[in-house]
């Protein structure tokens, strides 16, 4: 059984609120590529999109209205706190989305939605989705954890930007796209720490397990139905592939 792993952002699950054209094209694919591909299954994990950057946005802004002695009282009191609670926000907008994922799929998905990447050891049905986890990395990471629980050797993390670019296209107008990348090129660009809502190609914590696993990493526009099936097919496609 060939297992392939789509780290789904949320940025294309729910910009905003659901992108119900999306969800519908995107599942109407992969419904059709699974009863074409009869020894084959996927493991789709679902980012937090919009609703995550709201929350949190949301609680940050409540955290700076907070006089010192409120501080003391509650989770503001430093930067680490904030970014802890800023990481929960966000790993439960994954989940919202992550079930969102799951009755889309119906009986495709028998199990329930895995929330700890490190405890699950069946996959029963033709899609398995799962959530974010917990602080300290992004959704990308849990995506590389069942890559390795289930042996598969490629993620696909399929997001709003075609390719990774040598720097940010929208503050550089000379950033260049990348069509293919080292994992010790890429790791320099993105740097090695995570902070929650942080908006790179690949999650750093992630980068570095995928590295040390040897896994190769896609990265494609979420949006391009077409493009995605190209490269479920193993077909010419849009995207950067790091590996």
């Amino acid at each position: 059984m060939t297992t392939k792993v789509l780290s789904v952002g949320g940025s294309i699950i729910a910009p905003d609120k659901p992108d119900e054209n999306f969800l519908f094209e995107f599942s109407s694919m992969i419904c059709s590529w699974l009863s074409e591909n009869k020894d084959a299954r996927l493991i789709l994990v679902a980012g937090g999109g919009g609703p995550a950057r709201n929350y949190q946005n949301s609680y940050k802004a409540v955290s700076e209205k907070f006089d010192e002695n409120q501080k003391k009282l509650s989770a503001f009191e430093d930067s680490e706190k904030l970014n802890y609670a800023c990481d929960w926000i966000g790993i439960m907008a994954t989940r919202l989305n992550a079930q969102l994922l799951k009755t889309v799929f119906g009986p495709l998905c028998s199990q329930d939605v895995v929330t700890d990447p490190t405890k699950v050891n069946d996959f029963t049905g033709k899609i398995l989705i799962a959530s974010g986890w917990k602080p300290g990395f992004s959704t990308d990471n849990d995506a590389v954890l069942l890559a390795e629980r289930f042996e598969a050797d490629t993620v696909v993390n399929l997001s709003n930007i075609e390719k990774v670019y040598t720097d940010d296209p929208r503050k550089n107008p000379d950033a260049k796209p990348i069509d293919n990348i080292s994992w010790s090129d890429f790791r320099k660009m993105v740097g090695d720490e995570w902070v929650p809502g942080k908006n790179c190609p690949f999650d750093p914590i992630a980068s570095k397990k995928a590295q040390e696993l040897g896994l190769k990493v896609i990265c494609a526009g979420g949006k391009n139905i077409g493009n995605i099936k190209a490269v479920l097919d193993g077909k010419n496609y849009i995207g950067t592939t790091i590996s």
